[in-house]
């Protein structure tokens, strides 16, 4: 009887020690449960507000401003004077020549009455054609180089925007004036070209800007460029903003753009996956499960097969677990 007993006192105690060895071979982890929601499919860009309407008006001369019209904001007519550059060079080039043409048509004039009175030839008569033609083309040229010094708005609409200052020399390609209608707006956005087929016209877009940090603003795909930058690898896609949006023109803001949209689907922590693979934890046990995945997203990934909804996953995915391992739940 005594031998009995202490026979099974040994097993109680040889089990327990192995149960604690066991125990203290284990490693604890993290799990969390997979839970139901949407999952979204998106594309990331972010752009620029503009409008879908302006023009860009710059000069072509390098010249001092001489003249503004201190019209930002102000709405202009198609062809207004926005600003003028010192002409006073060519002015006095046109003066010489329009002073030319009045004795280059006197000259004319009075070679043709020699010719009708047979005094001169029809030749000389030509050449004096000739300069006068010469002459009042020069004109024309200089009349239409004039006009350079002169910026007209391109379009009826609004300044927008207005820089440069009076007396400062404006360099050719910079930007004087902005013009055009302030609403509607779009944003204009560059999309990676791996992205872009998944992108088209008429899919929604949830917006963030660092102006309306607590807000979500909405966009629609309106169109997407048919050629892509081949430097950058992009692609321009224009987003048309309601009219009642708060966003301003020039505002940046990140563009993610909806593709596709799943309801009450089984999600998972995107960091808990590695490729189609998972650790749950069983029994005590980590057990690597191959998934099936659907939508990925930045902090969920929905799960199409292989994982049972009550499962505990193992989050984030360990790299260094072994399948069968021991594990102890920290639940998350």
């Amino acid at each position: 009887m005594k031998i009995s007993r202490v026979l099974l006192v040994l097993v109680l105690l040889t089990a327990a020690a192995a149960a604690y060895w066991r125990f203290s071979r284990s490693r604890e982890v993290v799990t969390a449960a997979p839970t139901r929601g949407d999952a979204a499919e998106i594309v990331y860009a972010t752009g620029v507000v503009e409008p879908r309407t302006w023009a860009k008006v710059t000069p072509l001369l390098r010249e001092r401003i001489v003249e503004l019209c201190n019209c930002e904001g102000e709405s202009v007519k198609k062809g207004a004077v926005l600003a003028r550059l010192d002409s006073r060079q060519p002015e006095a080039t046109l003066a010489e020549l329009k002073a030319r043409q009045k004795l280059i048509a006197a000259d004319y004039d009075r070679m043709a009455a020699l010719v009708e009175r047979r005094v001169a030839s029809e030749q000389a008569l030509d050449r004096a054609r000739s300069e006068r033609g010469q002459v009042e083309a020069l004109i024309a040229g200089q009349e239409t180089r004039l006009e350079s010094y002169m910026l007209r708005a391109p379009m009826g609409g609004v300044v927008l925007r207005q820089d440069g200052e009076v007396g400062e020399v404006a360099e050719p390609g910079t930007v004087l004036f902005w013009v055009g209608e302030p609403k509607p707006l779009l944003i204009e956005a560059e999309v990676n070209e791996e992205d872009i087929p998944r992108v088209s016209v008429g899919q929604r877009a949830v917006l963030k800007a660092d102006a309306f940090p607590d807000r979500v603003l909405e966009a629609k795909v309106d169109s997407i460029t048919p050629k892509g930058d081949p430097v950058a690898k992009t692609y321009r896609v224009r987003l048309a903003l309601p009219d009642d949006t708060p966003l301003r023109i020039g505002m940046t803001a990140e563009v993610n753009v909806i593709v596709q949209v799943s309801s009450n689907a089984l999600l998972v922590p995107t960091n808990a996956l590695r490729g189609g693979a998972l650790f749950v934890a069983e029994d005590g046990d980590a057990r690597r499960r191959d998934v099936k995945m659907g939508i990925r997203g930045a902090s969920s990934t929905q799960i199409l097969s292989g994982l049972n909804e009550g499962e505990r996953v193992i989050v984030p995915f360990p790299e260094d677990l072994a399948d069968g391992a021991r594990v102890r739940e920290k639940r998350g």
